[in-house]
């Protein structure tokens, strides 16, 4: 993603020419900061993003205590803080939750110099600004990390003025600036979200299904994309966004010849296991093509969800959460090896963060090899609790929740239910056809072998009864063809 001379200097703190390119192996030393008002943090997520991001973590300093309005932590652990930056020699702090604009300044005015201090909402959207290899990705980014710097430029304006009011001008030109790019990322994503929409109703219309894949990050969405997939290929030219077949309408996705189905096909699903330890593995939407029940479908894997992203930042990833909400059916994948408390915290995370489907909702307790039957059992209850909760919240996707299916992406255990689970839950409309013996009537045969599942084809003296089903725009289709052949 291109970004200008201020959408990096300005979230440092304002130093001048720092242009250190974030998620590369050499990124620097970084201590852990993290506070909980209620018990003592964990630190394993948080820690595994910085390694994501090129740090080497180095150390952590916690506390439990309600948040302090001048540093996060209390004065005391912030001074610690400084003291183990400096012994350690770290390049940066990395705070476990979102810094206010005045705490970011505060924490680097107590820092060692040269040690910056990156929360947790920043970190992320490093990340997915690394990640990003689309336009619809680069977009979406952009408008995070410039909705995250703006109120942070605000922040060290009105610091500037309390000691040197010479640079008014320049500084009400670098907001009016952040705001003119702002509104026009919202343009152009307005422009791709709407050619995304366009894509999905042509496709529709086509008789292919839209499954979207929705989890937290790490849940396994990826390998369970892969076994889903007829065909397995190289992700770098099976990708979403990036010219590839999800948002080309250009291309063969829709060829029913292509749907070969071949079990040999999911042979590289080991490779996707290499992302088990690297959060944030996919930043970009990637579309397979995949048959279930009989009918065509594009399956979708999105960007996954993480705790504490403040709503701001997740509604700027509007095309790709769009991309869940307008889906014909929506596979909620869940880390089940993940202890309970967690697990409840990861679904809230992202049902909240989805607000609304349109299609339902299935949840894939995913990693299921690795538990007995009462640890799934208390999973399943996890999961439960945390649609309640959801729903206590408003959220319309509560309700769209069908029974949970358990499985495992990694061994193939299950995946056949999975699939019927899914296929049971795509929009689907009956129909009996009676055709004439002819010609054209086996070409309308044809194009329902294509367009939906024909479940039986009777012959007699007088015609063919074809006992069809599908979307029920094909469906309505199918009759209309039909009527015209009498």
């Amino acid at each position: 993603m291109s970004r200008d001379e201020h959408s990096d200097d300005e979230t440092r703190d304002g130093t001048e020419n720092d242009r250190r390119p974030t998620h590369r192996p050499d990124a620097g030393r970084a201590l852990i900061a993290a506070r909980d008002a209620d018990v003592r943090p964990e630190t394993d997520e948080i820690r595994g993003l910085a390694r994501s991001a090129g740090y080497e973590v180095v150390g952590e300093v916690t506390q439990r205590r309600r948040e302090d309005r001048t540093y996060g932590l209390g004065r005391g652990k912030a001074e610690e803080l400084m003291r183990r930056a400096s012994i350690e020699d770290v390049d940066a702090v990395i705070y476990d939750g979102e810094l206010s604009p005045g705490q970011t300044a505060s924490l680097s005015d107590l820092l060692p110099d040269g040690v910056e201090p990156i929360d947790r909402t920043r970190l992320v959207l490093d990340l997915f600004a690394e990640g990003a290899g689309s336009r619809a990705a680069e977009l979406q980014v952009e408008l995070a990390r410039l909705e995250y710097l703006k109120p942070r430029l605000r922040e060290l304006i009105a610091r500037d003025y309390a000691t040197d009011l010479r640079y008014h001008n320049e500084d009400d030109r670098r907001v009016l600036d952040v705001e003119r790019r702002i509104d026009g990322a919202r343009r152009a994503l307005d422009e791709v979200t709407e050619a995304r929409s366009e894509r999905r109703e042509q496709r529709r219309r086509a008789g292919v299904d839209a499954v979207a894949l929705a989890g937290y990050t790490n849940a396994g969405k990826s390998t369970l994309l892969r076994r889903l997939a007829d065909d397995v290929d190289n992700p770098e030219t099976a990708g979403g966004d990036s010219g590839t077949h999800a948002d080309d309408p250009s291309t063969h996705a829709d060829d029913p010849s292509t749907h070969a189905g071949n079990p040999s096909t999911h042979a590289d699903v080991e490779e996707s296991v290499s992302a088990a330890d690297r959060l944030f593995e996919t930043l970009d939407v990637t579309t397979r093509r995949a048959t279930l029940g009989g009918r065509r479908a594009l399956v979708t894997d999105t960007v996954g969800f993480v705790d504490a992203l403040p709503h701001r930042s997740v509604r700027s990833f509007r095309a790709t959460i769009e991309s869940i909400r307008d889906a014909d059916a929506v596979l909620l994948v869940v880390d089940a090896a993940a202890d309970p408390e967690t697990v409840a915290d990861r679904v809230r995370t992202t049902l909240s963060a989805v607000e609304e489907t349109a299609g339902p909702v299935v949840p894939v307790l995913n990693k299921v090899d690795l538990l007995d039957g009462r640890e799934l059992d208390a999973r399943r209850e996890a999961l439960a609790d945390a649609a309640a909760d959801v729903a206590a919240d408003g959220y319309a996707v509560a309700e769209a929740l069908e029974p949970a299916v358990a499985a495992s992406a990694l061994s193939g255990a299950d995946i056949d239910a999975v699939r019927e689970a899914v296929s049971a839950a795509l929009p689907t409309e009956t129909t009996t056809l009676r055709l004439p013996n002819s010609g054209e009537a086996q070409s309308l045969l044809s194009w329902a072998h294509d367009s939906g599942e024909v479940r039986d084809v009777t012959y007699a003296s007088d015609g063919v009864t074809v006992a069809f089903a599908g979307r029920p725009s094909v469906v309505a289709e199918a009759e209309r063809r039909a009527a015209d052949l009498r």
